[in-house]
């Protein structure tokens, strides 16, 4: 079998499967056989991913049945060809199709995708924006009970965009918003109450 390059490698996962997954949970809430019909809020849609799937879900958050974004120790390279074969090959155009609400989840400066991630936010300048960064390197805290903060955070920015849970969005929203008092996040935000 030849050697493929790094423009012929297929990806094992793929940014589609995100819409792929969207299209079956649609289908399914119309469909009367379906356990879920009727039983899905298909007007509140996300999208996410961490680290690679990060760069997934940034590649499909222009599908507008998109409603909200969160990014998890990632971000775009300036230079497209500088990621892996295996990654989505994004260009920083694509943050000007995001049309949601967007949160981006870093581990701080010792996150290998921190770089990229703060760039992204610093470029988002016509959707609301979040970042927070907890120096605990790219693993985030997923690898705790529960997920840990990163869950947590994550969690909270969902039910407030999916499901206008006002307490949870005390957690980003004023100023100084929630999350800002705590002494292990940093945060900033642009476009947000």
């Amino acid at each position: 079998m030849p050697k493929e390059t790094g423009e012929q490698v297929k990806r094992s996962s793929q940014s589609s499967k995100l819409l792929d997954a969207i299209d079956w949970a649609i289908t399914q809430n119309d469909k009367e056989k379906s356990p879920y019909y009727n039983k899905l809020d298909t007007t509140e849609i996300a999208v996410s991913g961490m680290s690679c799937g990060g760069l997934q879900a940034l590649e499909v958050a222009d599908d507008q049945r998109v409603t909200t974004l969160v990014v998890c120790n990632s971000g775009i390279f300036d230079d497209p060809k500088e990621g892996m074969p295996v990654l989505p090959v994004l260009s920083k155009d694509q943050l000007k199709k995001i049309h949601t609400p967007t949160l981006y989840l870093l581990g701080g400066e010792s996150d290998i995708a921190y770089q990229n991630g703060m760039d992204d936010f610093k470029q988002i300048n016509h959707v609301p924006v979040f970042v927070a960064n907890m120096d605990v390197g790219h693993g985030g805290t997923y690898s705790r009970p529960h997920g840990g903060e990163f869950a947590w955070v994550a969690t909270n920015w969902f039910k407030w965009q999916l499901k206008d849970d006002r307490e949870a969005a005390r957690l980003f929203t004023g100023n100084p918003s929630g999350l800002s008092k705590s002494p292990a996040w940093t945060i900033d935000k642009k476009n947000m109450p």
